[in-house]
């Protein structure tokens, strides 16, 4: 099954992540098939870069969103273009 999950990143106590698309088997920070987008919770306010297209993409091929995925999608629909 497929995820699309955050991966950590960043030195120690400064976390950055990538939102990938990823087997649900794999590690965390495994080799994954896609990034569709970043977050930096680190600044004010954070920053989420979201592939829209891309995530919707995966989630018609039969990709499931972690909750913090889907939080962060929910929260930022700014950014999703016009359907």
């Amino acid at each position: 099954m497929l995820m699309i999950r955050l991966a950590r990143f960043g030195a120690k106590r400064k976390p950055f992540y990538r939102i990938v698309v990823i087997e649900k088997e794999r590690a965390r920070d495994g080799r994954n098939l896609e990034v569709v987008g970043h977050y930096n919770p680190r600044t004010s306010p954070a920053l989420v870069h979201l592939n829209y297209e891309r995530i919707s993409h995966w989630v018609g091929v039969g990709a499931q969103m972690s909750d913090t995925v889907a939080r962060l999608v929910k929260k930022n629909p700014a950014a999703q273009p016009a359907a």
